[in-house]
């Protein structure tokens, strides 16, 4: 009687597991990565809406929303820039500012390009402009 000795894996077979390997991992990769593109884009516009109603509830306090140079800062403590807020709730608006999805913080303009406030940042690659990951969103593209 000959004993075969089945210690291991051959080469080819190994080979072979690593081919089909690769084959799945390129096509689930772009899927697994879109997706991770696409949550960053709605953490994004769910943070416009929470901003935007803070935004509103300040102008319902104070009459106007805060001033470009006075920020969204002006949501976490009261500005002592002009035009002060007259009725700033105690604790603020937000009890800190959100970062967007790429680290950076959310830039404000008032009055805004696109509307009464913009409230926008400049994606993956933190310049004006760009495609894809690196476009600049806003509030006023939260509905696309």
């Amino acid at each position: 009687m000959k004993q075969r000795n089945n210690a291991g894996f051959s080469l080819v077979e190994i080979l072979v597991v690593l081919v089909i390997m690769g084959l799945l991992i390129s096509v689930v990769a772009p899927t697994v990565l879109n997706r991770a593109d696409e949550a960053r884009v709605q953490k994004a516009q769910a943070d416009f809406k929470a901003i935007e109603t803070a935004l509103k509830i300040y102008r319902l306090d104070n009459y106007v929303y805060p001033t470009t140079e006075q920020g969204l800062e002006a949501l976490v403590e009261a500005s002592t820039m002009s035009p002060e807020p007259r009725n700033f709730k105690q604790g603020g608006y937000l009890s800190e500012l959100p970062i967007d999805p790429w680290g950076r913080p959310y830039l404000y303009l008032s009055p805004g390009e696109h509307g009464e406030i913009d409230i926008y940042s400049l994606g993956a690659d933190g310049l004006s402009g760009g495609e894809d990951q690196s476009a600049d969103i806003g509030n006023w593209k939260a509905e696309d």
